[in-house]
C-alpha cells in the first residue's frame, strides 16, 4: 500500500477536506485506488467524510461500488482520529453508509506504545482496535498510529484471510513528485463523475489547497 497526503482539497457535505490518495498493489499490479477525504474540527478531532475506491481486476478498472460521501444517501462522516485518545473511551464510528452496508468502528486499545517497523522505531504510538459490525467474519484490526506519521502497522485479529501491514518507507515528496501525484488524483477525481454519478457526482471537483494544513470544521 502507498498512501500520499496530497495538496488537493474537496468540499464534502459543506466541509473543505484534504484529499488522501491510497493505492493497493499486488506486486506491480494495482488492485485498488482510493481517494479519501479528511478534515479536523476545532477541538482537534479528525473526521473522515467519504471514500471513492476504484477497484481493478487484472489491471482493468471494474468500478467503484463502495463509494460513499457524507450527506449522500444517508451516509454520515465518522471519526478518523480522536483529539485526545484514551483507553476506556467509548467505541466510535469511523463512517456510516447504509446504502452499501458500510459501518466501520474503532476503540482505543492502547496508548503511549513503543512500536518498531522496518522503517524504524516510534514512541508514543496509539493502537486502535478497528472492526466492521456488519461484517463479523472480517475480524478486527489493531492499527498503530505514530505522531506526525500516521498508520505504521496493522495486525489482524480473527480475520478469515489475515494480512499484516508495516511501514517500510516514509518520505516527503518533491514538488515534481507531488505534481505527478496531483495529476493522477485529478484524473481519478474526474472519472468519479462517470463511474459514480449519483454519489461522487454530487461533489464539486477537487482543487489545489489554498491555506496550509488540514481544513478545519466550522
Amino acid at each position: 500500500m502507498v498512501t500520499t497526503v496530497t495538496d488537493l482539497t474537496k468540499v464534502i457535505d459543506g466541509v473543505r477536506t484534504v484529499v488522501v490518495f491510497d493505492q493497493d498493489f499486488n506486486g506491480d499490479e494495482i488492485q485498488e485506488s482510493e481517494l479519501a477525504f479528511f478534515a479536523q474540527d476545532k477541538r482537534g478531532t479528525v473526521w473522515r467524510l467519504g471514500e471513492y475506491p476504484e477497484i481493478y481486476e487484472n489491471g482493468r478498472l471494474v468500478g467503484a461500488p463502495d463509494t460513499w460521501i457524507s450527506g449522500v444517501e444517508g451516509a454520515k462522516a465518522g471519526i478518523a482520529m480522536l483529539a485526545r485518545p484514551r483507553v476506556g473511551t467509548p467505541t466510535y464510528t469511523e463512517g456510516l453508509a447504509p446504502e452499501i452496508d458500510f459501518l466501520d468502528c474503532a476503540t482505543v486499545f492502547r496508548t503511549n506504545q513503543n512500536v518498531c517497523v522496518p522503517v524504524g522505531c516510534f514512541k508514543h504510538v496509539l493502537v486502535t482496535d478497528e472492526f466492521a459490525p456488519l461484517d463479523p467474519e472480517g475480524g478486527h484490526q489493531r492499527k498503530s498510529y505514530a505522531p506526525h506519521v500516521g498508520n505504521i502497522k496493522v495486525e489482524p485479529v480473527g480475520e478469515a484471510n489475515p494480512e499484516t501491514l508495516a511501514l517500510t518507507e516514509f518520505t516527503r515528496l518533491s514538488r515534481e513528485e507531488l505534481a505527478d501525484v496531483r495529476e493522477e488524483v485529478l484524473q481519478q477525481d474526474a472519472r468519479g463523475y462517470e463511474i459514480s454519478p449519483d454519489v461522487y457526482g454530487t461533489t464539486p471537483p477537487a482543487q489545489p489547497a489554498r491555506p496550509k494544513g488540514l481544513p478545519v470544521l466550522p
